[in-house]
């Protein structure tokens, strides 16, 4: 079962009409919400699989097929 983020970056990455960096920057701002979205899950008593992480990995392995450098960490990067 394919799920709304997956159909979303997987349209972002089927998009024609976008160049590759606006496939990137729109993949990032899913990934930054997703890791806000984790970080804010692991502050809380929410359920031990919020499907955030998937989510990343999805966005991630999409930025990898698109070219895109991983950004660099600091200390507040999950």
């Amino acid at each position: 079962m394919v799920t709304f983020r997956e159909m979303k970056v997987q349209d972002i990455v089927d998009d024609d009409a976008l160049t590759t960096d606006q496939k990137i920057e729109k993949l990032r701002n899913i990934e930054s919400e997703a890791r806000a979205l984790q970080r804010a899950a692991s502050e809380s008593a929410m359920a031990d699989d919020d499907g955030w992480q998937e989510d990343l990995r999805l966005v991630r392995f999409a930025l990898d097929k698109l070219g895109a450098q991983e950004p660099k960490k600091g200390a507040a990067t999950l």
